[in-house]
């Protein structure tokens, strides 16, 4: 019986993928592990490792197509039916015709799995994720797991049929990986098992609030038209702010920070910065004033919960990045930015933007920001209105920053114009769980810390 290969279920809300290359071919011996595809899912370039080990038998997508999560992308045979397809023809046409395969070596399998032995007495959970794989983890059929999940446990040294799942539909996640590989055992129940055994449904995804879109006139009425596929990285973008603008009341806060200081900062330790391998930007400067705000207030850090009627709120400070790539806008996420020196966030941010730009940032690391950051100034983009990254509950856009007349001094001591480097910002906030009293002195807080260097790097921690 031939085994399937379904795209799994990597979580974070995607449902497809477009094939980049498929690096098999029918009939090619391959082992668990091999890379046999090459997936674009939500932005990221991903080798998808097989999960099995025996030979391909058949091929059902090919470069361009797009896959949804459970389609079947290959079939392959695998222990003893793998070793009949690479026997001579010859030898198969001997074999009786009343064989039946595909029984035999699921027995076989079974035998040689002595803590899952065969027996007619086995409870129904225990024969669940056997009837309804890729749902459960079958014991002869993949662990539904990401490719990044997967290459983690390989380099742990863990065995993804040990690992207990806590995403949905028994999805193996990273977290669990490396709970096991620590000796971390994770709760049994998840938060879906525990809503069903108290009778609770389980929480949907959420929904646009919109009517769908009219239908579009023939445009080639009036003249020569051309159709370019919506694919890859526009495509996802193009659902994620459809998503985020139909589910987020935006509110926008304006204001501008003098950078004079910071420039004069930057200047004196470029030199050192770039000797490490970093690039020492407003962006890293802008990203740890962030950190510092978001510890001050926490519901700039949190998602609001429809289903539960609750505030998440992260205690932990991941901040995506906006870096523009020939294909598109993708947002990686620098992890843990309060913990981390702004020469150690210049190497990262350096480095993490150079992967993206050549596609080879992974699933991993566009997920799990608490809030985002864009910075339009390298391209000479003045004041934007960003859109919030869904489900975070604010960003912050960066504009060029320029040589302005300002007024300074005081009112004791009079005031003078001199030139000074500005720079617009705009705070855009998810309006049911922020307003403008907490925008204007979140966003005071960031102009005060990049304006002074020094109370930026004191405020640390």
């Amino acid at each position: 019986m031939a085994k399937e290969f379904k795209l799994p279920d990597l979580g974070e809300g995607i449902h497809e993928g477009e094939i980049l290359s498929v690096r098999v071919s029918e009939g090619d011996s391959i082992k668990e592990g091999d890379v046999i595809l090459e997936v674009e899912t939500d932005k990221a370039a991903v080798e998808v490792p097989s999960p099995y080990t025996g030979v391909v038998e058949e091929i059902r997508v090919k470069p361009g197509d797009t896959v949804k999560v459970g389609d079947v992308m290959m079939t392959f045979r695998v222990g003893e039916e793998a070793a009949k397809a690479e026997k001579p023809a010859k030898e198969k046409e001997e074999k009786p015709s009343k064989e039946k395969p595909e029984k035999k070596p699921r027995e076989e399998v079974e035998k040689e799995r002595p803590e899952e032995e065969p027996s007619k007495e086995k409870p129904p959970e225990e024969k669940a994720p056997e009837e309804e794989a890729p749902k459960g983890k079958a014991a002869e059929g993949p662990v539904p797991a990401s490719p990044a999940t997967r290459r983690l446990a390989r380099e742990l040294g863990v065995d993804l049929r040990r690992v207990k799942p806590s995403g949905p539909e028994g999805l193996v996640t990273a977290e669990d990986v490396k709970a096991f590989a620590e000796g971390k055992e994770k709760p049994a129940e998840g938060r879906e098992e525990k809503a069903e055994k108290e009778g609770e449904e389980k929480p949907k995804e959420a929904k646009p609030l919109v009517a769908p879109a009219p239908k579009l006139p023939d445009f080639s009425k009036w003249g020569p038209v051309e159709r370019v596929p919506l694919r890859s990285v526009r495509k996802a973008t193009a659902k994620q702010m459809a998503l985020a603008w139909s589910q987020i009341p935006h509110v926008s806060n304006h204001d501008v920070a003098d950078m004079t200081k910071l420039e004069a900062f930057q200047k004196k330790h470029k030199a050192e910065i770039a000797a490490k391998g970093g690039k020492l930007t407003h962006t890293v400067f802008a990203l740890k004033a962030v950190a510092t705000a978001l510890k001050a207030f926490p519901r700039f850090n949190g998602s609001i919960d429809t289903e539960s009627g609750e505030i998440v709120l992260k205690h932990y400070y991941h901040i995506g990045v906006a870096v523009a790539t020939d294909d598109g806008l993708i947002v990686p996420v620098i992890r843990d930015v309060d913990r981390k020196s702004v020469a150690e966030l210049s190497v990262e941010l350096k480095t993490l933007a150079e992967k993206t730009r050549a596609r080879k940032v992974t699933l991993e690391e566009l997920q799990g920001g608490t809030f985002s950051l864009t910075n339009v100034g390298p391209m000479g983009g003045g004041q934007f209105v960003p859109i919030i990254n869904y489900p975070q509950a604010a960003i912050l856009g960066m504009g060029a920053a320029g040589m302005k007349p300002v007024a300074v001094g005081n009112e004791k001591e009079g005031y003078r114009v001199e030139p000074r480097l500005m720079m617009p910002l705009v705070l855009c906030i998810d309006h049911r769980i922020l307003d403008g009293a907490d925008a204007i002195p979140f966003m005071r807080m960031i102009v005060e810390l990049l304006e002074d260097p020094e109370k930026l790097f004191m405020m640390m921690t």
